[in-house]
């Protein structure tokens, strides 16, 4: 079980400096997935450039790399405990939303 924790503990990691090096992978689970992942095959002494997919859906289906889900949780979590790292979609999205639920309840002078 302390195994499955350090995994965690260890994406996280991984996971925040990603997004504090390139915050346009705030906004993007698919181009931090598969920044991830390069960096992982490179660890196993393969090639990510010239990987078959197969063998890459190999490794994926057997855990061998961290998986999607376990990334965009990370990155979820991560946000919601440092706002200064959200995405710039995040402030699109509650901004529009907090400007209709205002409008709806009444709080605009429009």
């Amino acid at each position: 079980m302390g195994n499955q924790k350090d995994q965690i503990m260890k994406t996280k990691e991984i996971v925040l400096n990603l997004i504090e090096e390139n915050p346009s992978l705030r906004d993007n689970d698919q181009r931090l997935c598969t920044h991830i992942w390069f960096r992982e095959v490179e660890k196993m002494g393969l090639d990510p450039y010239n990987l078959p997919t197969t063998e890459f859906l190999k490794l994926y289906a057997k855990n061998k790399i961290t998986l999607a889900p376990s990334i965009k949780r990370a990155r979820a979590k991560i946000q919601e405990e440092t706002p200064s790292l959200r995405g710039n979609k995040y402030f699109i999205r509650k901004g529009v939303a907090e400007e209709t639920w205002r409008k709806k309840l009444g709080y605009t002078n429009e």
